[in-house]
């Protein structure tokens, strides 16, 4: 097991292909990451949830157990919330939306340049660096407890990614202000955006869990504005209240 560095990061690399891992876990130790390797999935999800790292690279195609299910079961089993940097050379929005919903926090297509490899690892590893207040957040009947980040609604606990709970985070904590695709690009994954296609997986998979079950829904697409999220009949209820 490598020693955690400080200034870098303590990398997963789940790859079977030799020449990648080799390219990708060379230029990141040069980097001044460290990087522990597994060439399948089996051994990938044992190693990740048997340890403490600030981020797993996850190939998609692995023997023995897919990239999908071994980050499923990092999420579901183990509730581990490292973040997953997915490697894919599928490129279809449901290839994306697949793996998003799996768990994945980004993912890269291949093939693709180490360096945006290495700044997409930045983003993740300084987004799940930050300190978070712990405090209870309310919007209708949906209820986040970001010490525990356990969500709830009318009742119902509700599982969703890290990222998700972050994009809930920052939503709730504007309700009902309107707040900007490019605000919460900038909150979640800093400097690197990503492509066009991924804070609106994102946001799919997150309306998937929070609002079709249930009667009304909170999360609200502002068109040219961005995303607000309110109990819009509650509003409505307010409003026309006597004075």
């Amino acid at each position: 097991m490598s020693t955690r560095d400080e200034q870098a990061g303590l990398v997963l690399l789940v790859e079977d292909n030799r020449q990648i891992a080799e390219m990708v876990g060379e230029f990141l130790e040069r980097r001044g990451y460290s990087v522990d390797y597994a060439a399948d999935g089996v051994s990938g999800l044992h190693l990740a949830v048997t340890n403490s790292y600030d981020v797993v690279v996850l190939d998609l195609m692995l023997p023995g157990m897919d990239g999908l299910e071994v980050c499923r079961k990092l999420r579901k089993d183990a509730k581990k919330s490292t973040p997953v940097l997915m490697l894919t050379a599928r490129d279809t929005l449901e290839d994306k939306l697949v793996g998003l919903e799996a768990g994945a926090d980004d993912y890269l297509v291949k093939p693709f340049e180490v360096r945006e490899l290495e700044a997409r690892l930045r983003a993740l590893i300084r987004r799940d660096r930050r300190q978070v207040s712990t405090e209870v957040l309310t919007v209708g009947d949906m209820t986040l407890d970001t010490a525990t980040l356990r969500l709830t609604r009318a009742g119902q606990e509700l599982t969703v990614s890290p990222i998700g709970l972050k994009l809930l985070a920052i939503l709730m904590r504007e309700s009902p202000r309107v707040v900007s695709r490019r605000d919460i690009e900038r909150e979640i994954w800093g400097d690197t955006l990503p492509d066009s296609d991924t804070l609106r997986s994102h946001l799919y998979n997150l309306r998937r869990v929070i609002d079709k079950p249930f009667d009304k829904p909170l999360l609200h697409t502002i068109h040219s504005a961005g995303y607000r999220l309110a109990d819009l009949e509650a509003e409505v209820a307010a409003a026309t209240q006597p004075a």
